[in-house]
């Protein structure tokens, strides 16, 4: 908490989220004590999202500007933020684009699409650029989106998980994670703007609304958000019917079960 003190003595390196006084490393922020060799600092726990390269994104699209548009990807600040995407043609295709292209754009991308991408590279004013040259970036079909604070989700060298419970979750490094039924074929040479817009069958439905209610509960009780604190939550929520998860008393049991199991796969 700010005050704390974290350590004693002159062997440390001042990181963000701390200061000095009277020789010791005092907390300025509400948060997780990180080390890095001797750097020291303190991860908040409710902050907005500062892109790194490599980092995983969902955004929404607020704008287009031919080859470029705008992307919605800050949520825990005052200002509305917006990105710069640069794509490539669907199908994965590399050629020069002529004006046809970009008065093809809205077949591709249109306001309001959802997309995943990659982050290509950080500007010193913050602002990130975007990139979807792999297929499996690109626009997002029927699901749902979830929206967290982006200290919760844990850095892993991937973001796409398909989780044996039938659903598939995309963690977005930015605080957006979206819930998707996961695909029966993996079609690679659909590239990344063609959606698919048959109707999700009902136990599909299930296992996303079981999923989705299971990240709140993780996120209200402060649980870092990974691949397998969301499969050991959604197998301890299984006793309750879906609505139910949402109940204080129900979350707080699940999640409880959830911090044990994975203690237990730490050793």
């Amino acid at each position: 908490a700010p005050g704390d003190i974290i350590a004693a003595g002159t062997g440390y390196m001042r990181g963000h989220g701390t200061y000095v006084e009277d020789e010791k490393l005092v907390a300025s922020v509400a948060g997780v004590v990180e080390r890095v060799n001797k750097l020291v600092y303190v991860k908040a726990l409710k902050t907005r999202y500062n892109g790194e390269v490599g980092d995983i994104v969902v955004g929404r699209i607020t704008e287009r500007l031919c080859w470029k548009a705008k992307l919605l990807l800050q949520i825990y600040s005052f200002e509305q933020v917006h990105f710069f995407l640069s794509m490539n043609l669907p199908g994965g295709e590399l050629r020069r684009r002529s004006a046809e292209d970009e008065l093809a754009m809205r077949d591709y991308l249109q306001e309001g699409d959802l997309i995943s991408a990659e982050v290509q590279s950080v500007f010193s004013d913050g602002a990130v650029s975007l990139h979807t040259r792999s297929l499996k970036y690109g626009k997002l079909g029927q699901g749902v989106l979830v929206q967290v604070s982006p200290s919760l989700v844990k850095r892993q060298k991937t973001h796409f998980h398909d989780l044996p419970c039938g659903a598939s979750v995309i963690l977005g490094n930015n605080g957006f994670i979206w819930i998707y039924p996961t695909p029966e074929q993996k079609d690679e040479e659909a590239g990344g703007f063609t959606t698919n817009l048959e109707p999700v069958p009902l136990s599909d439905r299930e296992v996303i609304s079981r999923l989705r209610n299971c990240i709140v509960a993780l996120v209200t009780q402060k649980l870092m958000l990974f691949d397998t604190s969301i499969l050991y939550c959604y197998e301890a929520s299984l006793p309750h019917q879906i609505k139910d998860i949402l109940k204080p008393e129900v979350m707080e049991e699940i999640v409880l079960e959830t911090r044990q199991r994975l203690l237990d796969l730490e050793g």
